[in-house]
């Protein structure tokens, strides 16, 4: 009789578990039915997907191997959740300016910085903004991947009309649903690599707005701009599929300016490549910040940052990727001081302005200012 008892309770608690489990399992699938999480190609995008020499057993591969993680998964995720730095994030608002856009200087190239990737050029007559995020969340969970207090200096609703929105590959931190949505009547061209335009579709922007290329196809843009799609060494993926749209960098020639925009990307030998192409470059605008030895293949450490400007042929480097966002171990101010300290070792002209702050690319103060330790 007990043996019977205790049967029947052992079935019911595992029949509460099996319910649970299914209720969980429909919560997800349909909170992963949001149009945050985007569009896999398809249809005639796909075919074209299908024929880029990028594209292998139905997923987009790096020009060379590149495992995601360089420890076991184990390992990672252990150092990821309990050796994280104690300062991965500020504790108190960091400096930062408000940015008033009627103000930008209409006769000169300037760029502002917006935080971690995000970044907006005013060069040669057009508007330029780079891998928006600007909703204050770098995460499609509710509440999470909050930005740093004091590093949202703007709004999507406040700035101006932009001609051209690149966007280098479709991961949350770099390409922002809400932000893109509020954009989407703001922007002329959207310039993005293969497949990325189906989450924009999906989002409502025109297929006439967008224009998507493979690695090394060049777009002749208006008024003496072009724009040469070139490789990067990272990932990508919005949902539990990856690797179904491509990732990466852009060489972009304006009629005054030479400039790489870098996206994400390890440390590998395409950096040198596009320097011996379209070198030397003015600015050099490179991922650094959310790197570990774990996944070091896919995110450049500090003092690779400034190997592979020297790779381009970059006359002044410009390191973005942090203090925004916590996404890796790191304290929230390393990427910076390591990059600033091996710059000046290496001789390597570099700035660091602060989030919001007007920098004239033909006048550029290129010393470490150190505002992270004020």
């Amino acid at each position: 009789m007990k043996t019977t008892k205790r049967s029947r309770r052992l079935l019911r608690i595992l029949k509460g578990i099996a319910a649970t489990i299914g209720v969980l399992i429909v919560l997800i699938a349909l909170f992963m039915m949001h149009p945050q999480f985007g569009k896999r190609p398809s249809g005639d995008r796909l075919e074209r997907i299908k024929k880029s020499a990028q594209f292998k057993n139905g997923k987009f591969r790096n020009t060379n191997p590149t495992p995601q993680v360089t420890q076991s998964l184990s390992v990672a995720l252990y150092d990821y959740l309990f050796n994280k730095s104690k300062e991965s994030q500020p504790t108190h608002k960091i400096p930062s300016l408000a940015v008033d856009w009627s103000q930008l200087p209409n006769d000169r190239p300037v760029l502002i910085w917006l935080g971690h990737s995000s970044y907006f050029l005013r060069v040669d007559g057009k508007n330029i903004l780079v891998d928006p995020v600007l909703s204050g969340s770098a995460s499609p969970i509710p509440g999470g991947g909050k930005a740093f207090e004091g590093s949202d200096v703007t709004t999507p609703e406040a700035l101006p009309n932009i001609d051209y929105l690149f966007i280098s590959h479709d991961h949350y931190d770099h390409m922002d649903y809400k932000t893109l949505k509020t954009l989407k009547n703001k922007v002329s061209k959207v310039i993005v690599p293969l497949g990325v335009g189906s989450h924009l579709e999906y989002w409502g922007y025109n297929p006439n707005q967008i224009m998507e290329k493979d690695w090394w196809e060049t777009i002749n843009l208006d008024g003496g701009f072009t724009v040469t799609v070139t490789p990067a060494r990272h990932f990508s993926g919005r949902s539990i599929w990856s690797a179904n749209t491509l990732w990466a960098s852009y060489v972009l020639q304006t009629p005054t300016q030479k400039l790489y925009l870098g996206g994400d990307s390890g440390y590998d030998t395409h950096f040198k490549e596009i320097g011996d192409k379209y070198g030397p470059f003015t600015l050099a605008i490179l991922e650094n910040g959310q790197y570990d030895l774990s996944w070091k293949y896919i995110h450049m450490m500090p003092e690779e940052v400034v190997v592979a400007t020297k790779d381009l042929k970059a006359q002044v480097l410009f390191p973005v990727h942090s203090s925004k966002f916590v996404l890796a171990n790191h304290s929230w101010y390393e990427p910076l001081e390591r990059v600033s300290k091996e710059a000046l070792k290496q001789g390597q002209a570099i700035i660091t302005p602060l989030i919001g702050e007007v920098v004239e690319l033909n006048n550029m103060n290129t010393k470490p200012c150190y505002w992270w330790k004020k």
